[in-house]
């Protein structure tokens, strides 16, 4: 115990296991780009961004894409990854981009030995 600590009868607060829990599921989409530029990722961002936080599904996480654009991935976690994905599966649904793309949903942290099953993303 620091000094300030012992002064001041306090305890470092630590992260509760519950709320560490709340984030460890995560639905991660793998999608060929092949885009020029990066207006049509911001404008998914900012659509899910929006729905899973309306929803308190979680988080968006955020967005890689290759350099070439040639392809990305969406990063999203909540504490349910069956949830986070049914909330904004009409959206992956709707984006052109999309098609084919293939969402990976990790029920546990990351780790060797956790469920995970993967769904291919059909366009309409």
């Amino acid at each position: 115990m620091g000094l300030l600590n012992k002064i001041f009868n306090s305890k470092t607060i630590q992260p509760s296991q519950a709320i560490k829990e709340e984030i460890e599921q995560a639905v991660i989409i793998h999608f060929k780009y092949e885009i020029e530029g990066m207006q049509k990722i911001y404008e998914l961002r900012d659509k899910l961004k929006d729905i899973i936080e309306k929803n308190n599904l979680g988080e968006y996480d955020g967005h890689e894409i290759a350099t070439d654009f040639s392809d990305g991935f969406l990063y999203m976690y909540g504490p349910n990854a069956e949830s986070l994905f049914n909330g904004i599966k009409s959206t992956l649904e709707k984006t052109d981009f999309l098609s084919g793309a293939k969402a990976k949903l990790r029920f546990g942290p990351p780790e060797d030995g956790v469920s995970e099953i993967t769904v291919k993303i059909i366009t309409e």
